[in-house]
């Protein structure tokens, strides 16, 4: 399948070449969960989409506030903020560890599901886990509005809103204003890379770090690795292409893709706050991810690039025990212990 003009011979030389091996836990995760050959993934199409969002809903229900307390360990509540002007309101969900005084560092989380499914609520007991706790962060996550029903721009507008009210009332948050990182991961991460873009031009509130975990960044479907890993793993050209198309609507396809809507096509990524990105070697966005990190080296920015060997797209979703996985998410909370400024031992 050829998606927004690539070149027929480096699509069939790309989708010829062998693929890399995944790493042994977790090709056995995968294996586990049913999906360890191309066959066993019903591709999303436009057909299908909104049967799947109705089922990915029933499957995941959100955790209630009750739910992400967890018995006191965290203090919890959903707000409720305008929206861009002529723009429904927005709704964020406001965590921290019970019982810390004093502003805290603000993780600002926008979570993934190819901007078609995913709330802000299911990514928090994670989040709250892995880093809030230890690292004594206030985390903020954005209930953006969803594609087809809402398509680009209202996602990042969404993210926008909530970010400037967060900034702007952020005594009244109990936290610094001063010291917060966008973040996200998949489609999450894409719009976190959008939201630092968005940002810059119009000179609102400065981050002080990007954290882009496997970001889905580029609607054209032209890197290698988009072929190579067609089908392997978790993605396939076909899911993809659908929710770019969602997104994007009569744009999908065009040259009139804006880079807030689709980062890859940024050129230029000067003036950005320092970047974290990480990503699979056996997965689709490998190369637009990788070749975003190189965008900001050679626009002389700052950025941290993992290429996770045998990963695939959301391994440490699928196998959080895997040594691979526990390894990604050290790595993670190191950089954000360096960018917050403090030690490094935890």
């Amino acid at each position: 399948m050829r998606v927004n003009g690539s070149s027929p011979a480096a699509d069939s030389a790309a989708e010829g070449a062998p693929a890399p091996p995944f790493d042994a836990e977790l090709g056995a995760a995968l294996s586990a969960k049913g999906l360890g050959a191309a066959s066993a993934r019903v591709p999303l199409t436009a057909d299908n989409l909104v049967a799947r969002q109705e089922r990915d809903a029933a499957a995941r229900p959100r955790p209630t506030l009750s739910d992400l307390r967890a018995e006191g360990s965290f203090e919890v509540e959903e707000l409720r903020v305008p929206g861009r002007r002529g723009e429904p309101d927005v709704i964020l969900v406001s965590a921290r560890p019970a019982g810390l005084t004093g502003p805290l560092p603000l993780l600002y989380y926008l979570h993934g599901g190819g901007m078609v499914m995913g709330n802000a609520w299911s990514v928090l007991p994670r989040l709250l886990g892995d880093w809030a706790l230890p690292l004594g962060l206030a985390v903020i996550s954005v209930e953006y509005r969803l594609a087809p029903r809402s398509r680009y721009p209202a996602q990042l507008e969404d993210c926008y809103s909530g970010l400037v009210w967060a900034v702007e009332n952020a005594h009244a948050l109990g936290v610094d204003a001063q010291r917060v990182i966008i973040g996200g991961k998949s489609a999450g991460g894409g719009l976190a890379a959008a939201l630092a873009l968005l940002i810059r031009d119009r000179g609102g509130p400065e981050p002080i770090g990007q954290l882009l975990l496997c970001p889905m960044l580029d609607d054209r479907g032209t890197t290698f690795s988009s072929h190579q890993l067609n089908g392997i793993g978790t993605g396939d050209r076909v899911s993809s292409a659908t929710m770019w198309q969602a997104l994007l609507g009569d744009a999908y396809g065009t040259a009139d893709v804006p880079p807030y809507a689709a980062p890859a096509r940024a050129t230029d990524l000067s003036g950005l706050p320092p970047a974290y990105l990480d990503v699979g070697s056996a997965e689709m966005f490998r190369d637009e991810d990788i070749a975003y990190a190189n965008a900001i080296w050679q626009s002389g920015g700052q950025a941290e690039l993992h290429v996770w060997p045998g990963a695939f797209h959301g391994f440490d979703t699928f196998a959080p025990q895997a040594t691979l996985s526990l390894d990604a998410r050290d790595t993670r909370l190191r950089w954000l212990h360096r960018v917050l400024g403090r030690s490094a031992t935890h």
